[in-house]
């Protein structure tokens, strides 16, 4: 009998690696794999890196060291790396010279090479490196392991062409790239026929898709196809670039009734000085405008942004700016970051880098401003009726469930628990700065 083989992916960073790992998931288990928890029964073991923040950075080094000793009882483990980290050379150096332990490294761009990677690894007495500086064409059709049985995350387009002076990704994950239309409708439409609710569209800059390809086709003319789909009941997506975001995509978000009342549009500093240093390409005044027609056009929808904090240059004044957009368009959360300096790109070496005192002095003035806020306006919702997708039991209360609005508002309800997977209706009973409490229409604490 053969004895059977484990493996175990540790993801970092953002829903692309999450939608990169199902993959590497799905070649495992044709390749005869099953997942683990327990790190010390696997057979393999996958490290997929993030660069965007130096705390991941830190967090990946530190795993590796841990699995040092577990290398030593276990020396037929494979240990691999991949991910944007990888995409960085100094990365790889240290790897190969501290890291002894690691018998596998490979970066974005060839994924798909994973099975013949590994094949080379488990023959190989010494570390196999191989990572491709630029990607080639998009291969599809990869065999893919999704997370949960109700939604799914679909890449639509790789990489960036924007080189934000603070970001890595453009040499991490390459130039624009964009899937072809009929390649992304084949692929909901099976998730749809195979039960998926709920889809969320990802790329760099969504509202770029397109301009790589040799059809006529925006990231509207998208959503109104994807919108037909048979099955699909709600389409999310992100990330948006304010500068790319057009009218027509407006009008497409008001137009189609599957997708979502929630955008992200991140907008990291409200000082027009610092956003030219950064090469966002807009100004406070024209985000603040984008805002209004957003608002204007889609009532009610729930706005979400990144926002840094101690970017070079940046003054106590400069940071003001920061907090009157968050005054202003009162976003429903914000996900908030220091500035790091990501070695590679111009923003690494500015002068004027600001100390961390300060940098924390301000990160905490605007937590605590747009914390006030998200609690206020979940305190709006109290007595309303909302439609929830369930996503499972509750993390927070084993007796509750958990799931969505059509705004991302995390709900955690009284209601049924064979309810995953549906759309229900639950009455808000509690705002909260972070999540709303509930209780489903109709729902009998009897049954």
């Amino acid at each position: 009998m053969n004895k059977k083989k484990y493996y175990k992916i540790i993801t970092y960073g953002c829903q692309m690696n999450e939608n990169d790992s199902e993959k590497l998931a799905g070649m495992l288990n044709i390749l005869g794999y099953s997942p683990i928890e327990d790190e010390e029964k696997a057979d393999i073991v996958i490290f997929n890196t993030c660069s965007v923040r130096e705390n991941a950075d830190v967090k990946v080094f530190g795993n590796l060291g841990h699995f040092k000793p577990l290398k030593k009882r276990n020396p037929n483990m494979i240990l691999a790396v991949c991910g944007c980290m990888m995409q960085q050379q100094e990365i790889v150096n240290k790897i190969m010279d501290k890291y002894p332990q690691v018998d596998l490294v490979f970066g974005t761009h060839n994924l798909h090479k994973f099975p013949e990677l590994l094949a080379n690894a488990q023959q190989s007495p010494r570390i196999v490196v191989d990572v491709w500086e630029e990607g080639g064409e998009i291969v599809e059709a990869l065999p893919i392991e999704r997370k949960y049985e109700h939604k799914a995350y679909v890449t639509i387009m790789y990489g960036c062409n924007n080189f934000c002076s603070y970001c890595i990704v453009p040499y991490t994950r390459g130039r624009e790239r964009s899937r072809r239309p009929e390649q992304i409708v084949q692929e909901i439409t099976k998730l749809a026929q195979e039960g998926c609710k709920e889809i969320t569209l990802l790329g760099q800059n969504v509202n770029s898709y397109g301009k790589s390809l040799e059809e006529d086709i925006t990231f509207a003319d998208l959503l109104r196809r994807l919108n037909n789909i048979e099955g699909i009941e709600r389409i999310r997506f992100m990330t948006s670039h304010p500068k790319d975001l057009s009218d027509d995509l407006i009008a497409a978000m008001k137009e189609c009734d599957k997708v979502c009342e929630h955008l992200h549009l991140p907008f990291q500093a409200g000082n027009n000085k610092i956003l030219k240093i950064m090469n966002r390409r807009y100004t406070k005044e024209s985000y603040l405008n984008l805002i209004n027609k957003i608002k204007d056009a889609i009532p009610g929808i729930a706005l979400t942004t990144d926002i840094i904090v101690g970017f070079p240059g940046e003054t106590d004044e400069d940071f003001e700016d920061t907090l009157d957009i968050v005054r202003e368009v009162k976003f429903d959360s914000a996900f908030t970051f220091l500035y790091s300096v990501r070695e590679g790109t111009p923003a690494a070496k500015m002068e004027n880098q600001i100390p961390d005192e300060i940098k924390h002095k301000r990160f905490q003035k605007l937590l605590d401003l747009q914390h006030q806020i998200s609690a206020e306006e979940n305190k709006l919702l109290e007595g309303t009726i909302a439609e929830v997708f369930v996503e499972g039991v509750s993390k927070n209360d084993t007796e509750k469930m958990s799931g969505r609005t059509r705004t991302n508002k995390l709900v955690n309800f009284i209601g049924k628990k064979d309810s995953i997977g549906e759309l229900v209706q639950i009455k808000i009973t509690q705002g909260q700065t972070w999540s709303l409490n509930g209780v489903q229409i109709g729902y009998d604490d009897k049954e």
